[in-house]
């Protein structure tokens, strides 16, 4: 497998500066609301360490930095086709997720609307289309699938550490406090079960675009 894909053609460069900042537009206004609305009771530090919590807000950030990388035709981590199929791969759990869990617990109005519509609506669909659009393709291999999974993995126990820190877990299903460790493992056991089969859909699809563009 490459290191490294293919340079971009312009049209790709261009839609990757619009992912860019699409999500980074998303990502600081959710922040400028969420300090906001912290300041003055867990206060602005704990309040940017719940920000970081969210594995939405990490998945954006990665979609900031991969499409940047290629928006402006660098090479290096960010470049790789395996973490760009990455992050196409957590922005899929993410809107997943949202879409069928976390969407009826709350009914977000205003800037925090669009925020929220940003970082759950609009970024899964438009990373997924750009990555499916955009990118070449067949550069993963099998083994990749499984390196996806470290980091939700890693994020687990990040999300955790900041939940008995602050007191506030970024999501229902995996609240400690609230559910216990049996009832929290078992959660998240089913959503790296929902992490495995879209990676295995993804490495399809992967395979499938990039016999289609050599003609095989």
């Amino acid at each position: 497998m490459q290191e490294h894909a293919p340079a971009l053609s312009p049209l790709g460069r261009a839609s990757a500066a619009f992912v860019a900042a699409v999500a980074f537009s998303s990502l600081l206004l959710q922040y400028v609301l969420l300090i906001a609305a912290t300041r003055d009771t867990i206060g602005t530090l704990a309040g940017t360490l719940q920000f970081f919590g969210y594995f939405t807000i990490l998945t954006n950030l990665s979609i900031v930095l991969v499409a940047a990388t290629a928006a402006m035709g660098v090479g290096g981590f960010f470049a790789r086709p395996r973490v760009r199929a990455a992050v196409a791969l957590y922005i899929a759990v993410t809107g997943l997720i949202y879409v069928l869990i976390l969407r009826h617990l709350w009914q977000p109005q205003g800037a925090a609307w669009v925020a929220d519509t940003g970082l759950h609506y609009v970024m899964p669909v438009l990373y997924l289309a750009w990555w499916a659009l955009a990118l070449p393709h067949g550069h993963l291999q099998f083994r990749d699938l499984f390196k996806w999974l470290l980091f939700p993995l890693f994020y687990l126990g990040w999300a955790l550490v900041v939940g008995a820190v602050i007191g506030l877990y970024p999501y229902p299903f995996i609240d400690l406090a609230a559910l216990g460790w049996v009832r929290t493992l078992a959660n998240a056991t089913g959503v790296m079960f929902l992490f495995l089969v879209l990676a295995g859909v993804l490495l399809a699809l992967d395979g499938l675009l990039g016999r289609r563009k050599h003609g095989m």
